[in-house]
């Protein structure tokens, strides 16, 4: 048994953790399922049981509004930026009415029936890198050259950010990203912050742009829902525009090359999807289970004193439910470890539950869904360029995703 000061000490924002975190979270659900440790200099509770993670994801008495506790920042920044106090009026940081009044805001353009009627252009663009990917001599990252610019692509349209900006809007993503890793260093931190002031003055422009003359994209008709009597401020449109990036950007790159990388090291779950590409949408949801794109839920803050797994959590404590964990419940999950592209039932978290649940899932299934089964159709000999322990894994806090994924793709079966 791993002494409880051990398990304390680890830093689940690490690279090296990242690599494989799931022995250390079936650890902290023997033994300590309930883990009280610390996230930079913050402390902060851990919920890693599958049961307790989805009561945890639905528990009123855990809010998102830091403010109503008395709790500080995660990540403390200096008081004269504030323009970056903007993101805390984005959906996932507020509660009640002001939760419901922006998610409906945004809920019709991530409707299951919306996202369909993207399928086409989702293929189309799809194919366009794919057929980029073939022209590519020896092994590539797939990271940078599919994985990352096919949701990209198709964020970008739908906020109606020009082709030209969308490697800039990236790249400040990334920025912002960065300041949850404790592996950012002073340097890291002032680049994040750095990328969110640009992000957020980008996005300002675009907003004023958009006021005189709308378009048709989600953008223009969140604005013009604000003018039409929704109160949505300034500083709520910038906040929505970044969680619209996150929701519809980062977590599905994630999802497309961590589930490429495992299907490559299960080369039999590989060659099962390349024989019945009808199970795509199965394989696909096995996937976001098995290597799970948002390794943590967003934080929640104790609204009261509260008991989980027998272990009372004080007001105002910063509490964080592993998504990753709770996807390889053993209590859940018949041999959670393996990968079973025909797993059934398949009651994963991936995607979060309840009212915070991902507003982008159905956009980031389809993305998944249209790259992974186009891509091993394209390339049924897709293997690995590089030894598994030898990728690089990003140090962020609330997702798992890689830096590159290099793959030799083997022959084109396109027939073009």
């Amino acid at each position: 048994m791993t002494p409880l000061s051990r398990l304390q000490e680890v830093d689940i924002t690490s690279a090296s953790l990242k690599r494989d975190p799931y022995p250390f979270y079936a650890q902290l659900r023997a033994q300590h399922p309930v883990l009280k440790t610390h996230i930079g200099k913050r402390e902060a509770w851990l919920i890693t049981r599958y049961d307790d993670v989805a009561a945890v994801l639905k528990d009123s008495r855990l809010v998102k509004n830091r403010h109503t506790v008395g709790a500080r920042s995660v990540v403390p920044l200096p008081r004269f930026l504030g323009l970056i106090q903007a993101l805390e009026r984005n959906m996932l940081d507020v509660d009640g009415a002001d939760h419901a009044r922006l998610r409906a805001l945004v809920h019709h353009a991530f409707t299951p029936r919306m996202i369909e009627g993207m399928r086409g252009r989702i293929q189309q663009t799809t194919d366009a890198l794919l057929d980029e990917l073939a022209q590519v001599p020896g092994p590539v990252d797939l990271i940078s050259h599919f994985a990352l610019p096919l949701p990209l692509a198709i964020i970008c349209e739908m906020l109606g950010i020009p082709p030209e900006d969308r490697s800039r809007f990236h790249t400040w993503v990334r920025q912002a990203l960065a300041v949850t890793s404790s592996e950012a260093g002073r340097w890291g931190m002032i680049r994040g912050i750095g990328g969110v002031l640009q992000l957020f003055h980008y996005v300002r422009r675009q907003i004023r742009r958009k006021r005189t003359a709308p378009q048709n994209d989600l953008l223009s008709a969140l604005i013009q829902a604000e003018e039409a009597g929704e109160r949505l401020s300034e500083d709520e449109l910038v906040a929505m525009v970044f969680i619209l990036l996150i929701a519809g950007h980062e977590t599905t790159v994630n999802l497309i090359g961590n589930g490429a990388l495992a299907l490559m090291t299960h080369p039999e779950q590989l060659a099962l999807l390349c024989r019945e590409p009808e199970m795509t949408k199965s394989a696909v949801e096995e996937l976001a289970r098995y290597a799970s794109p948002v390794e943590t839920a967003t934080e929640r803050y104790a609204a009261e004193d509260l008991e989980i797994a027998g272990t009372v959590i004080p007001r105002g404590a910063l509490v964080f439910a592993v998504l990753a964990s709770a996807n390889r419940d053993e209590t859940q999950f018949v041999r959670p470890d393996d990968l079973d592209l025909t797993r059934s039932p398949n009651r994963h978290l991936a995607f979060g539950l309840g009212v915070h649940y991902c507003v982008g899932a159905p956009l980031a299934r389809m993305e998944a869904q249209i790259a992974l089964s186009s891509l091993v159709a394209r390339f049924p000999d897709l293997h690995l360029g590089a030894l598994p322990q030898a990728l690089r894994w990003r140090p962020l806090l609330l997702l798992r995703g890689l830096e590159t994924l290099p793959v030799q793709l083997g022959k084109n079966h396109s027939g073009s």
